[in-house]
């Protein structure tokens, strides 16, 4: 089954699922097999010198020819942050646009000036944000597509932050730019649901988390996601509760990751069961198109 649409078309990939962007190990090494599977990958900017952004990306272009994205994550230092974010991006974006990436995300604090010197050169331009009052602003400030995350989500939390699927059918009635969902994705359900909402795309950062293409510690994949019981009260409170600092609290897709695949297993595990799903239903055509939903 083809599946086309908004964010598809703009990012190049085969499937609408975008990698989160991480810190530390949001590198090639994990970026390039999901766009290589048929997802779109992510890099991390602040990870690297602009130097070492460049040979990560040429890292990721030996991998695969199929397209990848860079994240910028726009935050204050503080003494406690373990790897400081670059409060001048202008050497990173050079790279970029040296490189030819035709995507680029950012996230958390407000990206305008950034995100028109990408615009200006022709690199799309997505920002990520918590409440629908920020994806609004993006929208305002020109971006070319937000990601909304959901209280379900990991990371970085806001006061106002509201629910995955109120935010998806509230960004339908509110938005004219397509948006992607994110906040507790891991299976198709998640997938086709988010879709049926209105989203272009679902951005999981977790169930990626899950794959063995992942840098992080094998025992923290199967305790901390594989082996994690959504209903801990615990964890619901850190989620919920914003009490998510410092805990390395995954989100609540740890409830439908059942184990550590590959990232081209987990991509193909989540489209076939799609499909599954979509021909249970009645769903007969060979091709999946949301772009004429609106």
């Amino acid at each position: 089954m083809r599946w086309i649409t908004k964010i598809t078309q703009m990012l190049g990939c085969r499937y609408p699922i975008i990698q989160g962007a991480y810190t530390a190990f949001g590198t090639a090494d994990l970026a390039a097999p999901v766009s290589a599977a048929g997802g779109f990958g992510i890099i991390t900017a602040h990870n690297f010198t602009p130097d070492g952004l460049k040979e990560e990306i040429r890292k990721a272009k030996s991998i695969t020819d199929n397209p990848f994205g860079v994240n910028f994550s726009i935050m204050p230092r503080t003494s406690a942050d373990a790897i400081e974010t670059p409060t001048d991006y202008n050497e990173y974006i050079d790279i970029v646009i040296d490189e030819g990436i035709k995507t680029c995300f950012t996230s958390a604090y407000k990206a305008k000036e950034i995100g028109n010197r990408l615009k200006d050169n022709g690199i799309n331009w997505i920002h990520k944000c918590a409440t629908m009052k920020h994806a609004l602003s993006a929208e305002r400030d020109g971006a070319d597509a937000v990601v909304i995350v959901g209280l379900e989500g990991t990371g970085y939390k806001n006061p106002l932050q509201n629910t995955t699927m109120v935010n998806m059918v509230m960004a339908n009635r509110l938005l004219k730019i397509p948006f992607i969902a994110a906040g507790g994705i891991g299976d198709a359900r998640g997938f086709l649901g988010t879709l049926s909402m209105g989203a272009q795309a679902v951005y999981m950062g977790t169930a990626f988390m899950a794959t063995k293409e992942c840098p992080i510690p094998e025992n923290f994949k199967r305790d901390m996601i594989v082996n994690q019981d959504c209903f801990d009260p615990k964890m619901y409170e850190r989620l919920y509760h914003h009490k998510l600092k410092d805990s390395g609290t995954p989100s609540m897709a740890v409830g439908v990751i059942d184990d550590i695949l590959t990232v081209k297993e987990f991509i193909d595990k989540i489209m076939n069961d799609a499909e599954r799903i979509l021909r249970s239903w009645g769903f007969n055509s060979d091709c999946f198109d949301t772009t004429k939903d609106r």
